[in-house]
Order: structure tokens, then C-alpha cells, then sequence
């Protein structure tokens, strides 16, 4: 298969769940970039687990997903980790490449990607938040955020909410629950203080920018709450590594 563009740039999204329809979930959204000069695959985990939701999940993922990458490290030059955690496969990868010698290729997570979008484009005396999946990755993002940031108490970071739903359950519910859940994570979360931005915090949620904007303006009002920032991980991975490629770095 051919994956270099007229300009030499590709990239692999990588989806580390076996879960197709999220793969192809995440299609739409990437063309929307408008990217034309660089040619984007899509690789989905040939084994492991079909939702990623807990680090246990993420090691697993990392462990059936990482002999199938090595061998498409010289197809590409960017790789999009798209999982929203500290997923072991974004050091991994990077790892493999560094032990091959300096190629001009690039890694990154969904996770930190969107993170440093936040932090570049909101004010320094505002904050960031995450809306999330189930529960248990409120505790997980924030020790996720801490280690990225290099503070257990960064005062950038406004928390994570949840929607008690994980990221298979996003698309098999109906989509009226789905909103609703939302709406709710995002409203706690803006009653946290001044934030600033909402994180996306997972790949089940592309597309999903509408229904949290809609939350905003119902917490807010129309003039603060479409003033919010709304962070979509994937589009924030696509963006740094066409950047970076670009760039030669």
C-alpha cells in the first residue's frame, strides 16, 4: 500500500482498541482539517480490548498494538495515539524511533496533544478542564495531568467530569442519554472557576464539539459560553504533527 504523499508527509492514526467503528468514527473528522498535501491511514488494534477504560486496558492495548507499529514505523512519518490517557504506546513508539536514529518523524498522544493546545491559547490566569468517560478517569486524568505538567496540584488544570458512560457505550446508547450526560459533565465542570477550555477527553467523543458548546451557553449565557474553548484531542494531535513535519522537526 502506498502511503507517502506527493510532499512525503503521512500519518498514522492510531486507534489502540480494536473497535473499527471508532476507527472509522475518527475519518470524518480528519478530512474535515482539510490536510490535503499529506496522506493520512488509519490502523485499529489487531488484538487486546475493544474499550480502553482503565491504565490495566491501556497496558494490554499497548502490548497487542506495539509488533504491528514497529513494522509501519518506515511508512510514516507522524504517528496520533488516539486514546486519552498517558498511553504507554505514545512512549513506546517514541522510543522505537529514537533507537533507530534521527528520521524526522514525530509521535503524540490525543491526551497531551490537547493539553498544550489549551495551555497556548487560553489566558495564564485561566484554567482548562476535561470532560471524560466513566469515573474512574477523573483520578487517572488528574495523575495524568500532573505528570505532564510536573505538579500534583497544577493550578492551570480545573479537573475532569464524567459522563458514567465508557467510550463503547458512547455509541451504543441513545443519543439523547448521550447529550444529556454531556451537558451534565461540562456544567460541573464550568462550575469549577474560571475555565477557559474543555477538553474532549476522549476519541468516542469526536464530533460531539456541538453538545458541549450548547452546554456552555446554557451555563453561561450566549456571550461567556460561546467564548469557552472546546478541545477536540484528535484535532489537536493532527494539527501539532502536521506542524511538526512541516517544520522538519
Amino acid at each position: 500500500m502506498e502511503t507517502l504523499s506527493k510532499t512525503g508527509r503521512s500519518i498514522l492514526i492510531i486507534n489502540p482498541n480494536t473497535t473499527t467503528s471508532m476507527t472509522d468514527a475518527l475519518k470524518p473528522l480528519v478530512d474535515s482539517l482539510d490536510f490535503h498535501t499529506t496522506h493520512f491511514a488509519y490502523f485499529t488494534a489487531p488484538s487486546g480490548v475493544p474499550s480502553i477504560n482503565n491504565e490495566d486496558d491501556a497496558a494490554v492495548s499497548a502490548k497487542a498494538c506495539l509488533p504491528a507499529l514497529i513494522e509501519k514505523l518506515d511508512d510514516y512519518n507522524g504517528f496520533l495515539v488516539c486514546c486519552y490517557s498517558e498511553h504507554p504506546l505514545v512512549c513506546q513508539l517514541r522510543n522505537e524511533i529514537a533507537a533507530a536514529g534521527p528520521r524526522g518523524k514525530a509521535v503524540t498522544g490525543i491526551f497531551e496533544a490537547s493539553v498544550a493546545t489549551c495551555l497556548q491559547s487560553i489566558h495564564q490566569t485561566s484554567t482548562f478542564g476535561i470532560v471524560s468517560t466513566g469515573k474512574q478517569w477523573e483520578g487517572i486524568l488528574h495523575a495524568a495531568v500532573s505528570n505532564l505538567l510536573g505538579s500534583e496540584a497544577p493550578n492551570r488544570y480545573a479537573g475532569t467530569r464524567t459522563t458514567g458512560l465508557n467510550a463503547d457505550e458512547l455509541h451504543e446508547t441513545p443519543k439523547e442519554q448521550v447529550d444529556l450526560r454531556m451537558k451534565d459533565a461540562t456544567k460541573h465542570l464550568l462550575s469549577q472557576g474560571k475555565v477557559e477550555a474543555v477538553c474532549l477527553g476522549c476519541a468516542g467523543m469526536a464530533g460531539m464539539n456541538e453538545t458541549v458548546r450548547e452546554a456552555c451557553v446554557e451555563a453561561l449565557g450566549e456571550q461567556e459560553g460561546s467564548r469557552i474553548k472546546i478541545v477536540d484531542g484528535v484535532v489537536s494531535g493532527v494539527v501539532y504533527l502536521e506542524g511538526a513535519l512541516r517544520s522538519g522537526l
